[in-house]
């Protein structure tokens, strides 16, 4: 067990599970973000009526949906940015553990 306790210690496990639930929260509120503001306002500018999501191309019996696409893609690009300013801002680019024994 103590070993175990070491590794957890060690290695910032604790650190990345609360890391992985904030992520998580975060991608929540992009999510909405995007899909209640941001998508509805392209949907004005583009005239699809029905959101930007909603927007699709035909050809054929193929559907592309290009509207949940550029949502997703707007969701990326959003998420990268926080975590890149969150890490700039907070300087935990310059961090480094050191190991004492």
């Amino acid at each position: 067990m103590k070993g175990f306790i070491e590794f957890i210690r060690e290695k910032g496990v604790v650190g990345l599970a609360v890391g992985f639930i904030l992520g998580g929260a975060v991608a929540k509120v992009v999510a909405a973000l995007v899909t209640d503001l941001i998508s509805p306002i392209l949907g004005l500018i583009l005239g699809v009526a029905k959101g930007f999501e909603s927007f699709v191309i035909k050809i054929g019996p193929a559907k592309f949906m290009v509207g949940h696409f550029v949502s997703v893609l707007i969701d990326f690009i959003v998420i990268a940015l926080i975590v890149y300013y969150g890490v700039t801002l907070l300087k935990l680019d310059r961090l480094e553990k050191k190991k004492g024994k």
